[in-house]
């Protein structure tokens, strides 16, 4: 039961930060010479890189705060801060600044391959992301939350891969509208995570003092 209750607060956290539909329009314009085999082939290696680069910041995001000497409760506060930037473009159903500019989408639309970068880094994994999975899993014992992020990550990613190989239907069945809709959901979820964030940190600073 602490298990499933880890997962329901985990899964929702990493999907809307990784805000796979929110990926595709990137993803068709990256892709749009490309033939179907090939299109598949870095859909499903920017996925794998992208799930594996979570996992290693979730599971030694606290090797890093000790190195830096930073503390849960700042990492909490900034995270947060980072969240809330992205959540406001997602709410105007803009790609986040956060994830990738401009030039490099222009660039992804030139590279032969796009599957690691800037497709698994910054676009599915990128410093959203990266903080809430080192966030959730910060001072925490493996299990039973650390096993819900990791099970939240490999599910988030699986659904990933369905939706960008699926991304020309889904972009006709659900037209630029649509996905703009499903961004402002996903934002406003993830507005409200990023709030958690930043008073979780604060109050840990306060009481620290």
């Amino acid at each position: 039961m602490r298990l499933l209750e880890h997962l329901l607060i985990a899964l929702p956290a990493v999907f809307f930060v990784v805000d796979p539909p929110g990926a595709v329009p990137l993803f068709i314009a990256m892709t749009a010479r490309d033939a179907r085999p090939k299109v598949l082939s870095m859909a499903l290696r920017a996925c794998v890189t992208g799930a594996l680069l979570l996992f290693f910041f979730a599971f030694f995001g606290a090797l890093i705060f000790r190195l830096f000497g930073v503390t849960l409760a700042a990492f909490r506060v900034a995270g947060g801060i980072l969240l809330m930037l992205t959540a406001l473009d997602m709410l105007r159903a803009e790609t986040a600044k956060t994830r990738t500019s401009d030039a490099e989408t222009q660039e992804g639309v030139q590279k032969e391959d796009i599957a690691i970068v800037p497709l698994a880094m910054p676009v599915l994994s990128g410093p959203g992301s990266i903080a809430t999975v080192m966030v959730l899993m910060a001072d925490q014992d493996v299990y039973p939350r650390g096993l819900a992020v990791a099970i939240a990550i490999a599910l988030t990613f699986v659904a990933t891969y369905f939706i960008l190989s699926m991304a020309q239907r889904l972009t006709r069945v659900l037209g630029q509208t649509g996905i703009a809709v499903t961004q402002r959901i996903f934002g406003l979820l993830l507005a409200a995570l990023a709030i958690q964030f930043i008073a979780d940190g604060a109050k840990a600073l306060w009481g620290a003092r």
